[in-house]
């Protein structure tokens, strides 16, 4: 299948607009937002400014930076001036969206100049583009809350209010809608990009699924899924679903479940031994790799399988789905929850326990606790492994004997398993950068704790369950990982012993156009961190 081809069998119909965008310097920037103008100042703030503290650590507190000046802009033209500024300085420059990254790629000690984008969160809607467009600053709380009260729409984005779009997006982000909907960059249209040039010149450029200039065409490409920090600042998205006309706000997104049932079920940790255990994680497993097809009838469903530390006191299982089958004369919602945990309990000694159940309008959904996680003041380390295939033997004994070992105790420290799939998977891997389509489960290992001291237990103890649970592949999983769960440790041949490098986990056959691209737009290589894509050797390189 060709390149074209490729591309037109993810995009379906939409219409050429890609004249009308930037090729060069400022042309067609996306305007200021309403009630600023681009007189105004950025804020620069230094060292000892009463912001600062805040300004220079995200979430996780393992990584503070110490960076020379903090510029926080509202408007492109001054991401513009802020890279000129550090280009011409020769600062290492780096960029923060809602600051939720698991890794130092923002907090580098070497980073001397930080932009923080959370001034840029306007959300508007584009006649000109039919689409609607979302600073890269705004959190997701935000975005859900202003598509939906506004124009009764909603995008497939994740569950914690508080991450920020702007990396969200480029990783490829997914949440409890991505089984109907897909992964949030399937409906990305267009977005604006601060690069620099091999002269070291700044400007900001729009790049689009149908820009005329398939040099652009592969810029927004390598923004579906290729990671962030790694091509410019991203400053806006626009966002259109393909096959939707956008002639209107609520003609340019789908629209989300009306309400959903939410609920809660437990299996105390007490009465769950390695057999019980391993058959509830294999059960949960295999029920979502049965429903994984693209339109299947139980695709609306969207669980959490939390199996964390035994210190803890239980494994419990967060559940979502739509009413809608049942105003349509289908079960009623509440007998398919049931359904869905007695089939994840089957063949389990230890009985579940319900202690959470409610149905609930979709934007108060949003921020239910079964997913809104709002970590806040925590040390952090994660890891992520996606799974074609229900678990294993091994894997399973490997995450009992983790999870319930007595010289570690830590309720903080698990596993989180998502579904994945369904719309994700009726998406080429090669139509965007992300190109993990064929997967039934997404896995969030981490762990979180507040005293400095105890880092080397706990990021100790998260290395050991997952390598070991993936001992037979190298350590590391055979199905690839997610590059918005960073793990640095991916690319250590100490922890990683597969022989299959960090890049292919996280992009697979993706990797060598994403150098290309890297090539075209940062042949500088000005935008880099430890998990960044890497410039090509002399003669390599894609070819979409």
């Amino acid at each position: 299948m060709t390149r074209t081809t490729r591309r037109r069998a993810f995009l379906g119909a939409t219409a050429a607009t890609g004249a009308a965008m930037a090729t060069t310097g400022l042309a067609t920037p996306a305007a200021a937002a309403p009630g600023r103008t681009a007189a105004d100042a950025a804020s620069e703030v230094l060292p000892g400014s009463p912001q600062y503290g805040d300004l220079v650590r995200g979430v996780n507190q393992r990584w503070i930076g110490t960076p020379d000046r903090v510029s926080v802009p509202h408007t492109t033209e001054q991401v513009v001036r802020a890279l000129r500024r550090a280009l011409d300085a020769g600062e290492r420059i780096a960029v923060r969206g809602g600051g939720h990254c698991f890794e130092d790629f923002s907090a580098s000690r070497d980073v001397r100049r930080l932009v923080d984008m959370s001034a840029m969160d306007d959300i508007e809607y584009d006649a000109d583009r039919r689409a609607i467009r979302i600073g890269a600053g705004a959190t997701l709380g935000k975005v859900n809350e202003q598509l939906f009260k506004r124009w009764g729409v909603a995008l497939p984005a994740g569950s914690c209010p508080t991450v920020g779009i702007g990396g969200h997006v480029t990783g490829g982000g997914y949440g409890p809608l991505n089984r109907t909907l897909g992964l949030i960059v399937d409906h990305l249209y267009a977005l604006e990009v601060v690069v620099a040039d091999a002269a070291g010149h700044p400007r900001a450029v729009v790049a689009a699924r149908d820009s005329a200039d398939p040099r652009k065409r592969d810029l927004w490409w390598a923004h579906t899924g290729g990671g962030g920090g790694n091509f410019g600042i991203v400053t806006h998205y626009w966002f259109r679903s393909p096959g939707l006309s956008g002639r209107t706000p609520q003609e340019t997104l789908p629209t989300p479940p009306r309400e959903v049932l939410v609920g809660t079920a437990l299996w105390q940790w007490a009465d769950l031994d390695e057999r019980s255990f391993t058959r509830l994680l294999k059960n949960y497993a295999a029920w979502h790799a049965a429903h994984n097809k693209p339109g299947d009838a139980e695709s609306d469903l969207y669980s959490h399988l939390a199996a964390f530390h035994r210190s803890g006191g239980a494994v419990a299982l967060n559940i979502q789905l739509s009413t809608a089958r049942s105003k349509a004369g289908g079960p009623p919602p509440e007998e398919r929850l049931d359904a869905f945990v007695a089939a994840v309990g089957a063949g389990v000694d230890a009985r579940s326990t319900t202690v959470a159940r409610s149905c609930l309008p979709w934007l108060l959904s949003t921020q239910w606790s079964g997913f809104a996680d709002r970590p806040s003041g925590k040390r952090i380390k994660g890891k992520s492994a996606y799974h074609k295939e229900p678990f294993d033997d091994a894997q399973a004994e490997a995450l009992y004997r983790g999870l319930t070992r007595a010289d570690y105790r830590h309720p903080g420290s698990g596993v989180l398993i998502a579904p994945y799939g369904g719309q994700v998977n009726s998406v080429r891997p090669t139509a965007t950068a992300l190109p993990h389509r064929d997967s039934a489960l997404m896995l969030m290992y981490v762990s979180e704790w507040t005293d400095p001291g105890e880092d080397d237990s706990h990021v100790g103890f998260l290395r050991d369950l997952y390598e070991t649970t993936y001992a037979k592949t190298g350590g590391v999983p055979a199905a690839g990982a997610y590059i918005n769960y960073p793990d640095a440790d991916l690319r250590d041949p100490r922890r990683n012993r597969s022989g299959v490098a960090w890049h292919e986990l996280y992009y697979g056959a993706n990797y060598p156009d994403l150098q290309r691209i890297k090539k075209a737009w940062d042949p500088g290589n000005v935008f880099r961190h430890r998990l960044s894509i890497e410039l090509p050797a002399a003669g390599r390189g894609g070819s979409r």
